[in-house]
C-alpha cells in the first residue's frame, strides 16, 4: 500500500540520483570555522538521503543491514570485496606497464595505416577488457590515446569513444568484469561459467555493431586519416617496468580467473576465492619492492635507475617513457629537452604535515606498487553501493518494488511463457536507467529486485537476466557520464589531461553505437532463449 512515507522515500530517492548525475557544492557557514562549500555528489547525495530518509522514519536499523549483509542471495560485502580484490591484482598487472607495452605493440603492427590501427586497438582494448576488467584499461588506455594521438596530430574524439565503447562493452563476458554482472549471478542463481556461455554470442554481436557505428560516424579523415606520419617502430620494452612482475601478476590473476568458474559449481562465495588472491599479490609486490629496493634493480628494464624514477610513480615514469617514444615516433627523431629535478631544501623545522608527507615519500620511494595502485582504486564504490543497496531496500519496504514489478507482469501479461517481451522491456528499461538512477549499478540493483518480485517463468526469468546483463554493460556507452563509474573515471582522466568533453559531445558519439548494440545485444538474447 502507497503511503505518504512511500512517496517521501521515492521522491527523496530520486533527489539523490539528481545529484550523482549533476554533483553541486552548497555554501554553508560553520560556527568557528567560517564558510565552507558542501559537495552533493555520487559519495554525499546517497548518504545524505539515507539521513534524511532514517530521520523522516521511511527507513530503520532492518533495511541498513540488509543493504549491507543482503537479501534474496544478493550479498552486497561479497561483491565489494571481489571487485576490489580483481581490481587490485589488475591495477598492479597495469602498473608494470604490460597494457601500455601491448598498445607499443599493436601500434607498431598497425603501421602508418589509419583504419588497421584504429581496428587494432579496438580489438587489443576489447580483449585486455574481458579479463581484465573496464576500470583498469580505461586507466591505461585512456593516458597512453591521449598522447598517441596528440604527438600523431589527431582528433582524440573518435579514438577515445572508440576505446570507451570496447572497454565497456567487452566488460560483459565474465562475470567479474563489472560489479553489475556480480550482483545478476548472486541475485539470479547463475552460474558464473554459465554467465559467460550466456553472454559472449551478444558481446561478439555487440562488438561488431559497435565498431560499424564507429566507422561510419568516423568515416571522415578528420577523425581517422587513411595514412598516419608514423617513422619509427615504437621500443615496447620501454615501458615495460617490471617483466617479472607482469609474469607474476599475471599467473596470479588468470589462476584466480580459473578458481572461480571451477568453484562457482559448488556455490563457494566467491571472495572467499579473489581475496586470498589479492593477498598472496600484495605480499608479492611488497617483498618484490623491498628485494628491487635493497639490491638496487632497475625499474625500467634497462640501465640503471635514475633517482627520479626511484621518487615517481611508477604509472608516471611508463608514460613519460611512452611520450617520448611516441615523440621520436612522428618527429625526425629529435630528444626534447627534459629539465633536471628539483630536491629542494626544507625548513630546519617540518610541521606534522611535513613529516607525514616525507615518511609517505620515503614509503612509495622503496614500495612504489601499492602506494601506486592504493590510489587508483575505486574506494567512491564502497559508500555508493552499499547506500544504493540500502536506499533501494527502502523503496522495497515501502512497496515501490511490488509495484514496479506489478508494472512489469501487466507489461507482459499477454503470455508470460514467452520471455521475448521481458527481454525487450527489460533491456530496454536498463539502458536507460543506467542514465537516470545513478550509474549502472543502481540500476542493476533495482531491476534485480523488480524482476524478483515479479515471479516470473523461471525460463523467463533467466531470459530476463542475460538481457539486463547485456544492457547494464552497453548501457555505459550512453547519454550521461554518470551512467558508469568508468565513464566518470573516464572524464576525471581526461579533465587532468587537458581534454574536455562536454555531456551533449559525449551523448552525440555514443548514441548510435547504444542503439546498434541495443538492438543486436537483445536480438541475440532473444534467439538464444529461443533455442535454449
Amino acid at each position: 500500500m502507497i503511503t505518504g512515507y512511500s512517496v517521501a522515500t521515492l521522491v527523496v530517492f530520486a533527489c539523490s540520483i539528481v545529484f550523482v548525475i549533476y554533483p553541486v557544492s552548497i555554501p554553508v557557514s560553520i560556527p568557528h570555522v567560517g564558510h565552507k562549500r558542501v559537495p552533493l555528489n555520487l559519495t554525499t547525495a546517497p548518504i545524505l538521503a539515507i539521513a534524511v530518509l532514517w530521520a523522516a522514519q521511511c527507513l530503520g536499523p532492518t533495511q541498513i543491514r540488509d543493504g549491507i549483509v543482503g537479501t534474496d542471495g544478493v550479498k552486497p560485502y561479497n561483491i565489494l570485496i571481489l571487485f576490489f580484490s580483481l581490481a587490485y591484482m589488475a591495477i598492479t598487472l597495469d602498473i608494470t606497464g604490460i597494457l601500455q607495452a601491448a598498445a607499443f605493440w599493436v601500434s607498431n603492427k598497425g603501421g602508418s595505416n589509419g583504419w588497421r590501427l584504429y581496428l587494432y586497438f579496438y580489438l587489443l582494448l576489447s580483449v585486455l577488457s574481458i579479463f581484465l576488467g573496464n576500470d583498469p584499461v580505461i586507466l591505461s588506455g585512456t593516458a597512453f590515446l591521449v598522447y598517441f594521438t596528440k604527438v600523431a596530430d589527431l582528433n582524440p574524439i573518435s579514438w577515445l569513444i572508440s576505446e570507451f565503447a570496447a572497454a565497456n562493452t567487452a566488460s560483459m563476458v565474465l562475470f567479474l568484469g563489472n560489479p553489475t554482472n556480480v550482483v545478476i549471478c548472486e541475485g539470479f542463481q547463475v552460474n558464473n561459467a554459465a554467465f559467460t556461455a550466456y553472454t559472449i554470442l551478444p558481446f561478439l554481436a555487440c562488438n561488431l555493431a559497435c565498431f560499424v557505428a564507429l566507422a561510419f560516424q568516423f568515416r571522415d579523415p578528420k577523425h581517422v586519416p587513411k595514412r598516419l606520419n608514423n617513422a619509427a617502430d615504437l621500443d615496447v620494452r620501454s615501458v615495460l617496468l617490471d617483466p617479472q612482475g607482469a609474469w607474476v601478476g599475471g599467473a596470479l590473476l588468470g589462476s584466480c580467473l580459473v578458481v572461480i568458474i571451477v568453484v562457482s559449481f559448488f556455490q563457494v562465495d566467491v571472495w572467499k576465492i579473489s581475496l586470498p588472491f589479492a593477498v598472496a599479490k600484495f605480499l608479492y609486490d611488497v617483498a618484490w619492492d623491498h628485494y628491487r629496493f635493497v639490491h638496487k634493480i632497475p625499474m625500467l628494464g634497462d640501465g640503471p635507475r635514475s633517482k627520479r624514477s626511484e621518487q615517481e610513480d611508477p604509472g608516471v615514469v611508463v608514460e613519460e617513457v611512452a611520450m617520448q617514444q611516441l615523440k621520436r615516433r612522428t618527429s625526425a627523431g629529435e630528444p626534447g629537452a627534459e629539465g633536471a629535478p628539483s630536491v629542494v631544501s626544507s625548513p630546519p623545522r617540518k610541521s606534522l604535515a611535513a613529516n607525514l608527507s616525507s615518511k609517505r615519500a620515503k614509503l612509495a620511494a622503496h614500495y612504489p606498487t601499492f602506494f601506486t595502485a592504493l590510489p587508483r582504486l575505486p574506494f567512491a564504490l564502497v559508500p555508493f553501493a552499499f547506500c544504493q543497496f540500502i536506499l533501494i531496500e527502502g523503496l522495497a519496504h515501502q512497496g515501490w518494488i511490488d509495484v514496479f514489478a506489478s508494472w512489469l507482469r501487466h507489461a507482459t501479461h499477454h503470455n508470460p511463457s514467452d520471455p521475448n517481451a521481458t527481454i525487450w522491456i527489460v533491456g530496454l528499461l536498463g539502458v536507460i536507467l543506467c542514465n537516470i538512477s545513478g550509474t549502472n549499478i543502481g540500476a542493476t540493483i533495482l531491476l534485480t529486485k523488480v524482476i524478483r518480485a515479479s515471479a516470473l517463468p523461471p525460463h523467463t526469468q533467466r531470459a530476463a537476466a542475460i538481457s539486463l546483463a547485456v544492457a547494464s554493460n552497453i548501457g555505459a556507452v550512453s547519454f550521461t557520464f554518470s551512467a558508469s563509474l568508468a565513464g566518470l573515471l573516464w572524464r576525471a582522466i581526461l579533465k587532468e589531461k587537458g581534454i574536455l568533453i562536454s555531456q551533449r559531445t559525449f551523448a552525440y558519439w555514443n548514441m548510435l553505437p547504444v542503439v546498434l548494440m541495443t538492438a543486436v545485444g537483445l536480438g541475440v538474447v532473444c534467439a538464444e532463449m529461443a533455442v535454449v
